[in-house]
């Protein structure tokens, strides 16, 4: 079984996670916080911008592969997978507030509704066999 579109947005889901983890690094590096978040509000910004990808990633992962096990071959899947990492990354971005903090309301709203988006056509997909 190949599933091109669960391979990509895995792939980019990688990719999101480390650019996540050196934007973390670069914090620590620079406030010379080693271990935990020494009581910064830039790092704890940033752990949780990352805490909260693998909160959610994992369960679009599994649903993006599950219909496209079920339902291969269809370009919204890609879409939407495709939304959802961009999505993330605004989330990111937007978790060191400033002018582009906007952009955490912008990835929190497009994560939730591809979540319910990808249950809801899981369901539909589970019921019709």
């Amino acid at each position: 079984m190949f599933l091109p579109i669960t391979l990509a947005s895995a792939a980019a889901a990688a990719f999101i996670n480390i650019w996540l983890s050196v934007r973390i690094g670069m914090v620590r590096t620079a406030k010379k916080i080693s271990v935990g978040d020494g009581g910064d509000e830039d790092l704890v910004r940033r752990m949780r911008a990352q805490a909260n990808f693998i909160e959610n990633t994992p369960i679009v992962l599994v649903l993006i592969g599950a219909i496209e096990a079920a339902r291969s071959g269809n370009p919204w899947l890609m879409g939407v997978a495709g939304l959802y990492a961009l999505g993330r990354v605004a989330h990111g971005v937007g978790m060191d507030g400033g002018p582009l903090g906007f952009g955490r309301t912008v990835g929190t709203l497009i994560t939730m509704l591809t979540q319910i988006g990808l249950a809801v056509w899981a369901v539909t997909i589970a019921l019709d066999m």
